[in-house]
Protein backbone atom coordinates (compact mmCIF):
# COMPACT_ATOMS: atom_id res chain seq x y z
CA UNK A 1 0.00 0.00 0.00
CA UNK A 2 1.66 3.18 -0.89
CA UNK A 3 0.37 7.14 0.10
CA UNK A 4 -2.12 8.19 -2.35
CA UNK A 5 -3.99 10.74 -2.81
CA UNK A 6 -8.00 9.87 -2.31
CA UNK A 7 -9.51 9.49 -5.60
CA UNK A 8 -12.79 10.44 -6.85
CA UNK A 9 -15.79 8.44 -9.11
CA UNK A 10 -18.75 10.52 -10.02
CA UNK A 11 -21.69 8.63 -11.09
CA UNK A 12 -24.45 10.55 -12.85
CA UNK A 13 -27.88 10.14 -12.09
CA UNK A 14 -29.57 7.69 -14.98
CA UNK A 15 -32.80 6.24 -13.04
CA UNK A 16 -34.05 10.07 -11.47
CA UNK A 17 -36.94 11.83 -13.20
CA UNK A 18 -36.27 15.76 -12.78
CA UNK A 19 -39.25 18.24 -13.29
CA UNK A 20 -39.42 21.62 -13.99
CA UNK A 21 -41.30 23.47 -11.53
CA UNK A 22 -44.83 25.58 -12.93
CA UNK A 23 -46.05 28.15 -10.54
CA UNK A 24 -49.33 29.26 -11.23
CA UNK A 25 -51.31 31.75 -8.56
CA UNK A 26 -53.85 29.13 -7.92
CA UNK A 27 -50.99 26.87 -6.78
CA UNK A 28 -49.15 29.90 -4.64
CA UNK A 29 -53.17 30.87 -3.58
CA UNK A 30 -53.36 27.22 -1.90
CA UNK A 31 -49.86 26.67 -1.00
CA UNK A 32 -49.02 29.67 1.00
CA UNK A 33 -52.17 31.70 1.28
CA UNK A 34 -52.53 30.68 5.29
CA UNK A 35 -48.80 31.60 5.64
CA UNK A 36 -49.40 34.75 4.30
CA UNK A 37 -52.71 35.54 5.46
CA UNK A 38 -53.82 36.25 1.68
CA UNK A 39 -57.26 36.58 1.22
CA UNK A 40 -59.19 36.52 -2.51
CA UNK A 41 -60.43 40.28 -2.76
CA UNK A 42 -63.21 39.63 -5.65
CA UNK A 43 -64.21 37.14 -8.15
CA UNK A 44 -61.89 34.07 -8.78
CA UNK A 45 -60.19 35.21 -12.07
CA UNK A 46 -56.41 34.53 -13.60
CA UNK A 47 -55.78 31.83 -11.38
CA UNK A 48 -53.87 29.76 -14.16
CA UNK A 49 -51.75 32.55 -14.91
CA UNK A 50 -48.03 31.42 -14.42
CA UNK A 51 -45.50 33.21 -11.72
CA UNK A 52 -42.24 33.33 -13.83
CA UNK A 53 -39.26 34.60 -11.36
CA UNK A 54 -39.52 33.86 -8.14
CA UNK A 55 -39.67 36.94 -6.23
CA UNK A 56 -41.95 40.06 -5.54
CA UNK A 57 -42.06 43.65 -7.69
CA UNK A 58 -43.29 46.79 -6.00
CA UNK A 59 -45.33 48.72 -9.25
CA UNK A 60 -44.35 52.24 -7.92
CA UNK A 61 -42.42 52.91 -11.46
CA UNK A 62 -44.85 51.98 -13.30
CA UNK A 63 -47.97 53.62 -11.69
CA UNK A 64 -46.10 56.88 -12.43
CA UNK A 65 -45.94 55.62 -16.29
CA UNK A 66 -42.46 54.20 -16.58
CA UNK A 67 -42.36 50.64 -18.06
CA UNK A 68 -39.38 50.49 -19.41
CA UNK A 69 -37.83 48.29 -16.84
CA UNK A 70 -41.11 46.92 -15.31
CA UNK A 71 -40.79 42.96 -14.07
CA UNK A 72 -44.04 41.88 -15.59
CA UNK A 73 -43.59 38.57 -14.64
CA UNK A 74 -43.28 38.75 -10.70
CA UNK A 75 -46.39 39.15 -8.60
CA UNK A 76 -46.92 42.67 -8.16
CA UNK A 77 -47.38 43.84 -4.66
CA UNK A 78 -49.12 47.53 -3.03
CA UNK A 79 -48.36 48.68 -0.56
CA UNK A 80 -48.70 51.86 1.48
CA UNK A 81 -46.70 54.30 -1.00
CA UNK A 82 -48.55 52.87 -3.95
CA UNK A 83 -51.80 53.11 -2.20
CA UNK A 84 -51.42 56.47 -1.52
CA UNK A 85 -49.74 57.59 -4.68
CA UNK A 86 -52.92 56.30 -6.32
CA UNK A 87 -55.76 57.48 -4.33
CA UNK A 88 -53.88 60.81 -4.97
CA UNK A 89 -54.14 60.79 -8.52
CA UNK A 90 -57.17 62.10 -10.36
CA UNK A 91 -59.63 58.71 -10.86
CA UNK A 92 -59.27 58.98 -14.91
CA UNK A 93 -55.52 58.73 -14.48
CA UNK A 94 -55.88 56.56 -11.78
CA UNK A 95 -57.45 54.10 -13.53
CA UNK A 96 -55.49 54.64 -16.58
CA UNK A 97 -52.11 54.37 -15.36
CA UNK A 98 -53.77 50.85 -13.04
CA UNK A 99 -55.04 49.18 -16.42
CA UNK A 100 -52.15 50.43 -18.43
CA UNK A 101 -50.25 47.91 -15.30
CA UNK A 102 -52.65 45.19 -15.94
CA UNK A 103 -52.64 45.33 -19.49
CA UNK A 104 -49.33 43.74 -18.56
CA UNK A 105 -48.77 39.75 -18.38
CA UNK A 106 -48.40 39.99 -14.49
CA UNK A 107 -49.65 37.00 -12.50
CA UNK A 108 -51.61 38.91 -9.75
CA UNK A 109 -51.81 41.96 -7.54
CA UNK A 110 -51.47 41.56 -3.52
CA UNK A 111 -52.51 44.74 -1.46
CA UNK A 112 -50.43 44.63 1.76
CA UNK A 113 -51.20 46.19 5.37
CA UNK A 114 -54.58 45.42 4.61
CA UNK A 115 -55.90 48.05 2.35
CA UNK A 116 -58.75 47.59 0.43
CA UNK A 117 -57.93 48.12 -2.95
CA UNK A 118 -60.19 50.73 -4.76
CA UNK A 119 -63.46 49.23 -6.56
CA UNK A 120 -63.08 50.83 -9.99
CA UNK A 121 -59.41 49.66 -9.79
CA UNK A 122 -60.37 45.80 -9.05
CA UNK A 123 -63.11 45.87 -11.73
CA UNK A 124 -60.20 47.08 -14.08
CA UNK A 125 -57.93 43.88 -12.49
CA UNK A 126 -61.48 41.71 -13.45
CA UNK A 127 -61.74 42.93 -16.65
CA UNK A 128 -58.16 41.76 -17.50
CA UNK A 129 -58.37 38.58 -15.68
CA UNK A 130 -55.79 39.57 -12.70
CA UNK A 131 -56.63 37.86 -9.42
CA UNK A 132 -56.44 40.48 -6.71
CA UNK A 133 -55.81 39.50 -2.97
CA UNK A 134 -55.30 40.98 0.47
CA UNK A 135 -52.92 40.63 3.21
CA UNK A 136 -52.55 42.60 6.68
CA UNK A 137 -49.08 41.83 6.75
CA UNK A 138 -46.43 44.48 6.55
CA UNK A 139 -45.24 45.34 2.59
CA UNK A 140 -41.40 43.96 3.51
CA UNK A 141 -42.53 41.04 6.08
CA UNK A 142 -45.15 39.79 2.80
CA UNK A 143 -41.96 40.66 0.50
CA UNK A 144 -39.89 38.12 2.33
CA UNK A 145 -41.93 35.67 3.53
CA UNK A 146 -43.59 35.69 -0.22
CA UNK A 147 -39.92 35.46 -2.02
CA UNK A 148 -38.94 32.33 0.54
CA UNK A 149 -41.89 31.01 -0.41
CA UNK A 150 -41.71 31.46 -3.87
CA UNK A 151 -37.83 30.25 -4.02
CA UNK A 152 -39.36 26.73 -2.92
CA UNK A 153 -42.03 26.38 -5.25
CA UNK A 154 -38.90 27.18 -8.00
CA UNK A 155 -36.47 25.06 -6.50
CA UNK A 156 -35.84 22.34 -9.17
CA UNK A 157 -36.93 18.53 -8.27
CA UNK A 158 -35.88 14.89 -9.09
CA UNK A 159 -37.75 11.88 -8.43
CA UNK A 160 -35.32 8.96 -6.84
CA UNK A 161 -35.86 5.31 -7.08
CA UNK A 162 -34.59 4.59 -3.47
CA UNK A 163 -35.82 5.12 0.34
CA UNK A 164 -34.59 7.62 2.36
CA UNK A 165 -33.77 7.41 6.74
CA UNK A 166 -32.33 9.51 9.05
CA UNK A 167 -29.47 8.10 10.75
CA UNK A 168 -28.36 9.65 14.14
CA UNK A 169 -29.23 13.28 11.99
CA UNK A 170 -27.48 11.94 8.86
CA UNK A 171 -29.78 12.17 5.80
CA UNK A 172 -29.01 8.45 3.94
CA UNK A 173 -30.93 7.55 0.70
CA UNK A 174 -30.62 3.96 0.27
CA UNK A 175 -30.42 2.99 -3.78
CA UNK A 176 -30.08 -0.19 -5.39
CA UNK A 177 -32.06 -3.14 -8.51
CA UNK A 178 -35.60 -3.61 -7.48
CA UNK A 179 -36.06 -6.41 -4.62
CA UNK A 180 -32.78 -6.13 -3.79
CA UNK A 181 -33.59 -5.13 -0.25
CA UNK A 182 -34.19 -1.76 0.40
CA UNK A 183 -37.34 -1.66 2.34
CA UNK A 184 -35.93 -4.34 4.25
CA UNK A 185 -33.04 -2.73 5.64
CA UNK A 186 -35.27 0.21 5.88
CA UNK A 187 -37.09 -1.55 8.46
CA UNK A 188 -34.29 -2.87 9.77
CA UNK A 189 -32.72 0.83 10.49
CA UNK A 190 -36.29 2.05 12.17
CA UNK A 191 -36.55 -1.04 14.51
CA UNK A 192 -32.75 0.16 15.82
CA UNK A 193 -34.67 3.68 16.29
CA UNK A 194 -33.46 5.56 13.58
CA UNK A 195 -36.56 7.63 11.26
CA UNK A 196 -38.51 7.35 7.58
CA UNK A 197 -38.06 9.52 5.44
CA UNK A 198 -39.60 8.04 2.27
CA UNK A 199 -39.66 4.44 1.33
CA UNK A 200 -39.03 3.26 -2.83
CA UNK A 201 -39.78 7.11 -4.05
CA UNK A 202 -38.15 9.95 -2.73
CA UNK A 203 -38.60 13.80 -4.10
CA UNK A 204 -35.28 15.56 -4.10
CA UNK A 205 -35.30 19.65 -3.88
CA UNK A 206 -31.88 21.77 -4.86
CA UNK A 207 -32.26 24.76 -2.38
CA UNK A 208 -29.99 27.23 -3.60
CA UNK A 209 -28.02 25.10 -5.25
CA UNK A 210 -26.28 24.00 -2.39
CA UNK A 211 -28.13 20.80 -0.72
CA UNK A 212 -30.47 18.87 -1.39
CA UNK A 213 -33.43 18.50 0.62
CA UNK A 214 -35.50 15.04 0.29
CA UNK A 215 -39.20 14.27 1.09
CA UNK A 216 -41.79 11.43 0.14
CA UNK A 217 -44.75 12.04 -1.87
CA UNK A 218 -47.68 13.08 -0.15
CA UNK A 219 -49.61 9.75 -1.50
CA UNK A 220 -46.99 7.54 0.45
CA UNK A 221 -45.77 9.35 2.86
CA UNK A 222 -45.15 7.50 6.16
CA UNK A 223 -46.09 4.28 4.68
CA UNK A 224 -44.00 1.40 3.62
CA UNK A 225 -44.35 -1.63 1.24
CA UNK A 226 -42.96 -4.81 2.97
CA UNK A 227 -42.73 -7.80 0.27
CA UNK A 228 -45.13 -10.70 1.72
CA UNK A 229 -46.94 -8.40 4.13
CA UNK A 230 -48.01 -5.64 2.32
CA UNK A 231 -48.46 -1.73 2.60
CA UNK A 232 -47.86 -0.80 6.32
CA UNK A 233 -48.11 2.72 8.55
CA UNK A 234 -44.63 2.93 10.03
CA UNK A 235 -45.79 6.08 12.43
CA UNK A 236 -48.96 3.74 13.75
CA UNK A 237 -46.71 0.59 14.30
CA UNK A 238 -43.48 2.41 15.98
CA UNK A 239 -44.69 5.55 17.25
CA UNK A 240 -44.39 9.26 15.67
CA UNK A 241 -40.76 9.52 16.39
CA UNK A 242 -39.67 6.88 13.69
CA UNK A 243 -40.97 9.34 10.88
CA UNK A 244 -39.35 12.24 9.71
CA UNK A 245 -41.01 14.91 6.84
CA UNK A 246 -38.18 16.22 5.26
CA UNK A 247 -34.61 15.63 5.62
CA UNK A 248 -31.15 17.10 4.04
CA UNK A 249 -29.53 14.26 1.90
CA UNK A 250 -25.71 13.74 2.84
CA UNK A 251 -24.92 10.10 1.80
CA UNK A 252 -26.18 8.08 -0.73
CA UNK A 253 -25.73 3.82 -0.08
CA UNK A 254 -26.07 1.65 -3.26
CA UNK A 255 -26.82 -1.73 -2.67
CA UNK A 256 -25.36 -4.16 -5.53
CA UNK A 257 -25.50 -8.40 -5.57
CA UNK A 258 -21.60 -9.51 -4.60
CA UNK A 259 -21.16 -11.13 -7.81
CA UNK A 260 -22.32 -7.96 -9.68
CA UNK A 261 -19.16 -6.32 -8.79
CA UNK A 262 -15.92 -6.98 -10.17
CA UNK A 263 -13.61 -5.22 -6.96
CA UNK A 264 -15.04 -4.29 -3.54
CA UNK A 265 -13.06 -1.12 -2.07
CA UNK A 266 -11.98 -2.75 1.26
CA UNK A 267 -9.86 0.54 2.12
CA UNK A 268 -11.85 3.05 1.91
CA UNK A 269 -10.00 5.65 0.35
CA UNK A 270 -11.50 6.45 -2.92
CA UNK A 271 -14.40 8.57 -2.17
CA UNK A 272 -17.29 8.08 -4.69
CA UNK A 273 -20.37 10.51 -5.69
CA UNK A 274 -23.57 10.40 -6.95
CA UNK A 275 -24.54 13.23 -9.01
CA UNK A 276 -28.42 14.53 -8.26
CA UNK A 277 -29.37 18.34 -9.36
CA UNK A 278 -25.87 19.23 -10.60
CA UNK A 279 -24.73 18.31 -6.54
CA UNK A 280 -22.27 15.31 -5.99
CA UNK A 281 -23.40 13.65 -2.89
CA UNK A 282 -20.59 11.11 -1.03
CA UNK A 283 -21.91 7.61 -1.99
CA UNK A 284 -20.58 3.99 -0.51
CA UNK A 285 -21.47 1.21 -2.35
CA UNK A 286 -22.24 -2.18 -0.44
CA UNK A 287 -21.85 -5.45 -1.82
CA UNK A 288 -25.32 -7.99 -0.58
CA UNK A 289 -24.99 -11.49 0.07
CA UNK A 290 -27.07 -13.88 2.42
CA UNK A 291 -25.92 -13.68 5.66
CA UNK A 292 -24.99 -10.14 6.09
CA UNK A 293 -26.09 -7.65 8.21
CA UNK A 294 -26.75 -4.39 5.62
CA UNK A 295 -29.36 -2.42 7.84
CA UNK A 296 -25.44 -2.42 10.76
CA UNK A 297 -23.31 -1.59 7.53
CA UNK A 298 -25.90 1.49 6.46
CA UNK A 299 -25.48 2.69 10.26
CA UNK A 300 -21.52 2.41 10.36
CA UNK A 301 -21.88 3.88 6.82
CA UNK A 302 -23.69 6.95 8.12
CA UNK A 303 -21.66 7.19 11.24
CA UNK A 304 -18.52 7.15 9.44
CA UNK A 305 -19.96 10.10 7.26
CA UNK A 306 -20.62 12.55 10.46
CA UNK A 307 -16.83 11.53 11.57
CA UNK A 308 -15.80 12.69 8.21
CA UNK A 309 -17.98 15.98 8.21
CA UNK A 310 -16.33 16.50 11.25
CA UNK A 311 -12.90 16.24 9.73
CA UNK A 312 -12.00 12.72 10.66
CA UNK A 313 -10.51 10.45 7.84
CA UNK A 314 -10.48 6.58 9.00
CA UNK A 315 -9.39 5.53 6.15
CA UNK A 316 -6.99 8.15 5.63
CA UNK A 317 -6.03 8.28 9.31
CA UNK A 318 -5.24 4.31 8.97
CA UNK A 319 -3.06 4.91 5.62
CA UNK A 320 -0.87 7.89 7.90
CA UNK A 321 -0.02 5.23 10.22
CA UNK A 322 0.85 2.64 7.96
CA UNK A 323 2.98 4.31 5.95
CA UNK A 324 5.03 5.89 8.74
CA UNK A 325 5.59 2.41 9.97
CA UNK A 326 6.43 1.24 7.12
CA UNK A 327 9.31 4.00 6.89
CA UNK A 328 10.42 3.66 10.55
CA UNK A 329 11.24 -0.67 9.38
CA UNK A 330 13.02 0.96 6.34
CA UNK A 331 14.89 3.02 8.12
Amino acid sequence: MSEQAATYTITSVSDARRTVPVVTVESFYNSHAEALQMKLEGPQVGFQRKIREPTINRPGLALSGFFKYFAEKRVQVLGAAESTYLKHLPKKLRIKRFRDMCAKKIPCIVSSRGFHLDPALRDVATQEKIAVFRTPLITMKFINAATIALEQDFSPTATEFGSMVDILGIGVLIRGASGIGKSECVLGLIERGHSLVSDDVTRITSVEGRELMARAPELTRNHMEIRGIGIINIANIFGIGSIRIEKRLDLVVTLKAWEELEEVDRIGLDQEYYEILGLQVPNVTIPVRPGRDIARLIEVAAMDQKLKGLGHNSAADFNKRLISSMEKRST
